[in-house]
């Protein structure tokens, strides 16, 4: 099966991006909202070894795709029973999050947070995007709405739509981590 060159320039950028601050070649992810699990096949094309886990409430995706591409069936609600008991390497959630309402987002993104051992890829729209298309669902909030919700869960930006786990966020530098409410770094070559 073959896959645009967009989502495979975005795949390389993420594994790059998880790898630079792990220091070591992905060893598992979990997709969350992973619909056909078309990431996990880039993944493993680039980590053959990569444990990948997808999660999505489709029971046509998972039907279809479940035993071959690894997914379950699960809401972002379900995160707290459903995540890996370890934390992995990289967390993707891609054109999920501005669908959800509150109480989806409070019952799941502490669940993604803990889930993050490395890298969270979280691709969200806010309110300041100019959308085009389908806006059917989608729920407009602010960047800084966004920010605030991820620093409250322990994700520091790092650029490019990608947040790290306050494991590694002190091996990001200052200037390295982004925007409203990222705690400060103390990340190689520091003074501190």
């Amino acid at each position: 099966m073959r896959f645009p060159a967009e989502l495979r320039r975005r795949v390389a950028m993420v594994v790059a991006v998880a790898e630079r601050y792990l220091d070591r070649p992905l060893r598992s992810a979990l997709d969350v909202g992973c619909g056909e699990g078309s990431w996990g096949v880039e993944l493993r094309r680039l980590r053959p070894r990569l444990r990948y886990l997808g999660l999505d409430p489709s029971e046509y995706a998972v039907r279809r795709f479940g035993a071959r591409r690894h997914l379950v069936a699960g809401t972002f609600a379900d995160l707290p029973a459903l995540a890996p008991r370890q934390p992995v390497d990289l967390v993707l959630c891609v054109d999920v999050l501005h669908y959800l309402d509150d109480t989806e987002l409070d019952a799941g993104l502490p669940a993604l947070a803990a889930a993050t051992g490395g890298l969270a890829y979280l691709e969200v729209l806010s309110a300041e995007e100019e959308i085009v298309g389908d806006l059917a669902g989608l729920r407009r909030r602010s960047a800084a709405w966004w920010r605030r919700r991820f620093a409250a869960v322990g994700l520091a930006a790092c650029g490019s739509n990608s947040y790290l786990s306050a494991t590694l966020a002190d091996r990001a530098s200052a200037l390295e981590l982004v925007g409203e409410g990222s705690p400060p770094a103390a990340g190689p070559g520091s003074t501190r």
